[in-house]
């Protein structure tokens, strides 16, 4: 039996629908009984920060989907390190053989904020004892629609880009690799670099959303973050991250949905197409 953490976001609900089209057993934890009645599903109440919870929905799974939303760091320090790694402890005192966790893209000691926090909690994954699989996906093209994308107040596509492209992925392929290792065959340890089928910059992203594109210079942009009440080494740190995309460090277009699916990744056009996008201002 299968424990999907995260199972009300966007990762979550494709992978429940992927899991019920499989047939396999499984069980949601959410932070709330109504959210999980929108769900349609077997579900458990829980929070991933009360470790005690995390066990109890534990009891009689043998894998977890390890996932959680991206809280907002205090000083520094990231609350996603100290949920995920208390489950990580929760499963392996449960005896679960399998832990996948969607990650991100690339992490490593010296990247910045959550990037950095995936790569500390993938390596207490590794050394924890259960076998491990790790998604490390591309930015998700669903943050065009959820305001984690670049939109100003008029729709226009701004952000200190450049001319980087960004082979971002669709959360409905991601859920999909999920779901492929939680039923397949287990895994001692395999690390899985998620893309989309193509790399495209964020001038052609917002031609495809019809929407105005603006690049932005990366000073005017801390400017403006800073104007939002963002601490100097938050700001410093998404700088970061900007000038990740815009030197084309997430431009590399991997095989991996295919491998594990067998079919390819959505392209942005055919993502718009599936959510009835195409053509559409985004939802503010």
């Amino acid at each position: 039996m299968i424990l999907v953490t995260g199972a009300a976001g966007t990762i979550g609900r494709h992978l429940i629908q992927a899991l019920t089209a499989a047939g396999a057993p499984f069980r949601a934890l959410v932070r709330d009984a109504a959210k999980g009645r929108e769900l349609d599903c077997d579900f458990v109440v829980g929070d991933l920060d009360e470790p005690a919870s995390v066990a109890a929905a534990l009891t009689g799974a043998d894998r977890l989907l390890l996932n959680s939303g991206g809280a907002l760091p205090v000083a520094g320090q990231q609350p996603m390190v100290r949920q995920q790694i208390a489950a990580v402890d929760a499963a392996r005192a449960a005896g679960v053989a399998q832990v996948v966790k969607v990650s991100a893209w690339r992490p490593a000691p010296h990247a910045k904020l959550s990037v950095r926090a995936h790569w500390e909690i993938e390596q207490y994954l590794k050394a924890s004892g259960p076998g491990w699989a790790t998604l490390q996906p591309t930015g998700y093209m669903q943050n065009f629609f959820t305001g984690q994308g670049g939109f100003s107040h008029d729709t226009t596509l701004t952000g200190p880009y450049g001319t980087g492209r960004v082979s971002y992925i669709d959360a409905y392929d991601i859920a999909a690799c999920a779901a492929a290792l939680l039923t397949g065959p287990r895994t001692v340890g395999g690390t899985y670099p998620l893309t989309g089928p193509e790399a495209l910059t964020h001038e052609e992203i917002a031609a495809k959303l019809a929407v105005p594109f603006r690049d932005q210079p990366p000073q005017e942009a801390a400017e403006g973050l800073r104007a939002q009440g963002l601490p100097e080494w938050f700001v410093d740190d998404l700088l970061w991250l900007y000038a990740d995309l815009a030197s084309g460090g997430v431009s590399e277009v991997t095989t991996t949905v295919r491998d594990l699916t067998g079919r390819e990744p959505r392209t942005f056009d055919e993502f718009l197409t599936a959510n009835d996008r195409t053509g559409h201002h985004p939802e503010r």
